[in-house]
């Protein structure tokens, strides 16, 4: 036993004598994890490492809902949503509903960088990334067009209208608001399951613990055209501060984003907060409003500590994350229980 229990007490000392660069993403999205790091080692910044890291997951697909030819909208065209946050200087560039460019959150690094605002959307972010040398493609895929046509075949289920005429539950619009308004109860059950998750979030820290993160999303199958989530909004999809960690949030973002959690998270840490703590803190402050949502989010300090939490609801009992760090041979799928 004694030899066991030094084993343990050595890892215990490595673990909390916490080791950096790190790399931390939501979800199992090992390729992903692996292209950040692997910039990292090849001498790439933390922002290199972010946009690469996402952009994988954008060539990859990551589970129909990042990148092109997933989570088609109301009208079946796949949009899409990032961010990217520079923790040493506090600037951001985001895209919203970036159509026909399929390397969305690279747009969103020439937003912070080739220009003096935070965030493009629509036809016109996309008009900017052609300038920027980005190819101007389809997004829509057979995949995209088939999930489309089920949808239209199922009534149109499911869907985010509410209180409209026809009866959302039942039918496909066009919707339009009743004569006389009745509201209904809204059903906050979330309608994804764990292999429908619509982000990906990363956070890097670098040796000298500068901090980096951002996201990627196609955002909310059958969305409302227009519809943008928490991915791109900074502070809500991911934040990044380099005097005290970095955050990132997966999840049903029409819920989570009125929170900040990611904003929210690293100001917990800021206070001395444990990482994992952090994270269940801003869960629990969501659930009070929303017992049943579905999200989860990631948490990392300068130190290179770092921690995840998600909200237990039917389906979605465990959050699966990756970590990248010199203390683990590889990356690594980690296992959280949701709470």
């Amino acid at each position: 036993v004694a030899p066991l229990l030094l084993v343990v007490l050595q890892l215990a000392a490595a673990a909390s004598a916490a080791s950096l660069p790190l790399v931390i993403n939501t979800w199992a999205f090992r390729k992903a994890a692996e292209t950040a790091w692997r910039v990292l080692q090849l001498g790439g910044s933390e922002l290199d490492a972010v946009e690469r890291g996402c952009g994988q997951c954008e060539i990859d697909q990551c589970d129909g809902s990042v990148g092109y030819g997933g989570s088609p909208d109301e009208s079946g065209e796949t949009t899409l949503d990032a961010m990217i946050m520079d923790g040493n200087t506090m600037e951001v560039g985001a895209v919203a509903d970036l159509r026909h460019v399929k390397n969305a959150i690279g747009v969103a690094r020439k937003v912070m960088e080739y220009t003096k605002h935070t965030f493009l959307v629509g036809e016109s972010a996309s008009l900017f990334a052609v300038r920027m040398g980005f190819p101007y493609e389809d997004l829509t895929t057979q995949k995209s067009l088939s999930m489309y046509s089920e949808w239209l075949n199922e009534s149109c289920q499911p869907n985010y209208w509410k209180n409209v005429v026809p009866d959302s539950s039942k039918s496909c619009g066009p919707y339009k608001r009743p004569e006389k308004v009745t509201y209904e109860e809204e059903k906050t059950f979330s309608q994804r399951s764990v292999h429908n998750h619509d982000t990906i979030g990363m956070v890097v820290i670098g040796g000298s613990g500068s901090v980096a993160s951002g996201t990627s999303t196609n955002g909310a199958i059958h969305k409302i055209p227009g519809r943008v989530g928490d991915s791109p909004i900074a502070g809500a999809g991911s934040y990044a501060d380099s005097t005290a960690g970095g955050a990132a949030a997966t999840g049903d973002g029409d819920v989570m984003m009125r929170f900040l959690p990611s904003y929210q998270a690293v100001e917990y840490m800021r206070m001395g907060t444990d990482p994992t703590v952090a994270c269940q803190k801003v869960i629990s402050r969501i659930r009070k409003y929303a017992p049943k949502f579905f999200g989860a989010v990631i948490c990392a300090n300068t130190t290179g500590s770092y921690g995840a939490a998600c909200n237990k609801i039917p389906g979605f009992t465990q959050f699966h994350f990756m970590v990248s760090s010199p203390l683990l041979s590889q990356p690594t799928e980690q296992v959280v229980d949701c709470i």
